[in-house]
């Protein structure tokens, strides 16, 4: 059995055609933002990450170690450590110090990398897709993927000017790895740089391990049916793979930290993984005692994965938990459970069914496209590997719709190639019929025509709770505005009381510390907020003498705190919102009836 590898005549035009149409499209993205006046810059929208990761490049660039990834103004006293990667933290810090020694401004510098950085991963996004199509359905395929890539990816958020956090880099290292490896068959460096991005987007986060196991498994998949022609990819892959890992292992954590397994950052698991994993699969292509027929060769890449498996199981069995299984029941129940990105599809279909259009309709249209392609034997090495990675990523969405960023993007793929098979057709044969049918393929492939269609029947259907929640996300959203923390900074410097969500925005606002934020290791800390507002007055008293807090900060807008106090009607938090103030407190002088109000601790 083989696999069939009808690489398009017209895949390898010059890179530089892909890469105009992508600045190009990275000019146009700019220019809408730039209208609106790049708003998410005032207003990071509940973007608590990008907050806390232009915190944490701050903190370097102050003289924080490499290796010191302490959050020293979040949680209990000491803080606790953030699990995020210095690979992310050192380029925004480049971008930062070149801008502040060309302006001589901090503030504007931080500004030009808010801006440029993600417009940077959205270019190399764009090209990665452009490249992939290319390789996928041939040159006619690529304008497609460049109008309708573009448009899913600028709507998706996660490349808006401000867009610090990791996400953007995941999703453009994952798409490059795949865009590389399709070219890998007619160039010689690809597949071993595709192994190098694969190890770059497992160690900036652990959210894109699926989709480096898919592709690792599509590779080892591929040599068994067709050793010729992919001996060298897979070999070459592993290489890149284990190598880079190597590299970012012994760079990025402290040699003290060597032997320290962390399951939700690279550590020492995912080192030792990628390692057994690479040369493994470098080894086993070749040598030809291990891959001289297939049943060899299916034999000896299953030992190498029984071999995995056994040093998972016996040295990291703490990391086949799922992700969460360890989050203390109440921060599951009043946080986890209540983000956004956490959400499960079915969640997302009993409570916001319009937004299920949004995240799904176009994955789930480009996988049924994958399975007519799939339906023609011999298989295409193409089909295999963008077929594997769209639908696992549908799966990851189907789990936490956070999974649908990469489901979308890959979606650009197959949903590429049908509107070049209808734009040649209507070439061939041009009628009336055929250039309308062109031009619903293209419409139904935008992922933003979906999203439209989906909140026009929302508001069509339930007007009113649509007005409802419209308001309530105006009042929640002043709660993220750089505005609404201008009175905190004017303050001194103290330990502030306040939910999670407004952490972030009060580290990155003004000098402060506070307990509560949104993330998973700083467990000690929301649950030391947790117990003052669910609290009664006199315990959150109790708690902000224990722990030196001179200030506490309420927004009655926001959605965790109406989920709090309806949590505890009697508790602090609700009070509070009622205008029963504590004799302990003391309300601050123009803060009253603003989006954030402040309070002393007496």
């Amino acid at each position: 059995m083989t696999i069939a590898d009808t690489m398009p005549a017209k895949a390898r035009p010059s890179w530089r055609s892909d890469l105009s149409l992508a600045l190009l499209a990275t000019l146009v993205a700019f220019a809408i933002n730039a209208a609106t006046g790049f708003p998410q810059l005032s207003n990071a929208g509940g973007d608590n990450d990008s907050l806390m990761r232009l915190v944490e490049v701050r903190d370097m660039l102050a003289g924080q170690g490499w290796f010191d990834l302490h959050q020293y103004r979040m949680g209990v006293e000491g803080g606790f450590v953030m699990h995020w990667s210095r690979l992310v933290d050192a380029p925004l810090a480049a971008i930062i110090l070149t801008a502040s020694a060309l302006t001589g401004s901090m503030a504007l510098a931080e500004a030009i990398a808010q801006v440029l950085w993600p417009a940077l991963m959205f270019c190399l996004a764009v090209f990665c897709i452009a490249r992939a199509v290319r390789s996928f359905a041939g040159v006619g395929a690529v304008l497609p993927a460049v109008v309708v890539g573009a448009a899913a990816l600028h709507f998706i958020g996660i490349f808006s000017p401000g867009a610090l956090d990791h996400h953007n880099v995941q999703l453009t290292l994952t798409m490059a790895s795949l865009s590389l490896l399709l070219e890998a068959p007619m160039r010689r460096w690809a597949a071993l740089l595709s192994g190098l991005c694969a190890a770059l987007t497992l160690a900036v986060g652990m959210e894109t391990a699926p989709y480096v196991a898919t592709i690792g498994a599509c590779i080892a998949l591929l040599f068994v049916v067709d050793p010729g022609g992919e001996r060298r990819i897979a070999r070459d892959f592993g290489l890149g793979f284990a190598g880079v890992s190597a590299l970012v292992f012994v760079t990025t954590i402290a040699p003290s930290a060597w032997g320290q397994a962390k399951c939700d950052a690279f550590s020492t698991v995912q080192f030792v993984v990628a390692a057994i994993a690479g040369l493994g699969l470098a080894a086993v292509t070749s040598l030809k005692t291990s891959n001289g027929t297939a049943g060899r060769r299916l034999i000896s890449l299953g030992l190498l994965a029984l071999v995995l498996g056994t040093v998972v199981v016996a040295l990291f069995p703490q990391c086949l938990a799922a992700p969460y299984a360890n989050l203390d029941p109440r921060l599951k129940e009043l946080w986890l459970d209540h983000i956004d990105e956490a959400q499960s599809l079915f969640n997302l279909a009993v409570n916001e069914p319009a937004s299920v259009a949004a995240r799904y309709a176009t994955p789930l249209m480009a996988i049924v496209l994958m399975a007519l392609r799939l339906r023609r034997w011999p298989w295409r090495r193409q089909d295999c590997l963008v077929g594997a990675l769209l639908v696992v990523a549908f799966i990851v969405s189907a789990w936490q719709v956070r999974g649908s960023t990469f489901s979308i993007a890959f979606a650009v793929i197959p949903l590429s190639a049908w509107i070049a098979s209808w734009r040649e057709r209507a070439k061939i044969s041009p009628s009336r019929s055929v250039s309308l049918r062109m031009a619903a393929v293209w419409l139904v492939s935008v992922n933003v025509v979906w999203t439209a269609a989906a909140a026009a029947t929302s508001t069509a259907l339930e007007a009113n709770k649509v007005a409802a929640g419209a308001k309530d996300a105006g009042a929640d959203a002043a709660c993220n505005a750089k505005a609404s923390f201008a009175a905190v900074a004017q303050l001194p410097n103290t330990t502030v009381l306040a939910i999670s969500n407004l952490g972030s925005p009060i580290v990155a606002y003004s000098g402060h510390r506070v307990f509560a934020g949104p993330y998973h290791r700083n467990i000690a800390g929301d649950l030391l907020a947790l117990d003052a507002f669910l609290g009664s007055a006199d315990q959150a008293r109790a708690i902000a003498a224990g722990h030196h807090v001179g200030l506490v900060a309420l927004c009655r807008g926001s959605a965790e705190t109406k989920l709090l106090a309806a949590k505890a009607p009697q508790g602090f938090l609700a009070g509070l919102i009622d205008g029963s103030v504590p004799d302990w407190l003391e309300p601050i002088a123009g803060t009253r009836g603003n989006p954030v109000e402040l309070y002393r601790v007496r």
